[in-house]
């Protein structure tokens, strides 16, 4: 199986279930964010699996044609940089959290997760 296609079936409905959890839980998954980001270990930990998936994701799919299977070595990028800033930064995790939580930041990321899930999902499952 292409790796495109296996990565498109695993990430199109983890990115759906999330975004429809979060949505439908905004308040409990804002609490979750604001008490994840004032925990040193479990910011660390969620900087090494976001660094560890990217690492994955960009040394065995880091093709940039332009077509679908772009989203996912963006996505993979995406996990690599944000791995590194919260292994680098981790005190400035706290703030961007009380910024996704009253801007409203959080729901509108949430439906382009939706999105991009739904588009990798059709990729993985219907375009093969």
């Amino acid at each position: 199986m292409e790796i495109s296609i296996l990565l498109a079936k695993i990430l199109g409905p983890m990115y759906i279930v999330i975004a429809i959890g979060i949505l439908l839980n905004m308040k409990n998954y804002q609490t979750v964010m604001e008490d994840f980001s004032q925990e040193p270990a479990l910011i660390y930990l969620g900087g090494l699996v976001a660094f560890i998936f990217g690492i994955i994701i960009v040394l065995f799919h880091n093709i940039w044609m332009m077509n679908g299977r772009v989203i996912i070595t963006i996505i993979g990028w995406m996990a690599l940089i944000k791995g590194v800033w919260l292994i680098v930064f981790p005190r400035s995790l706290a703030s961007s959290v009380r910024l996704f939580n009253k801007t409203g930041f959080l729901a509108v990321s949430m439906v382009i997760v939706f999105i991009l899930g739904a588009l990798l999902t059709i990729m993985g499952y219907f375009l093969v």
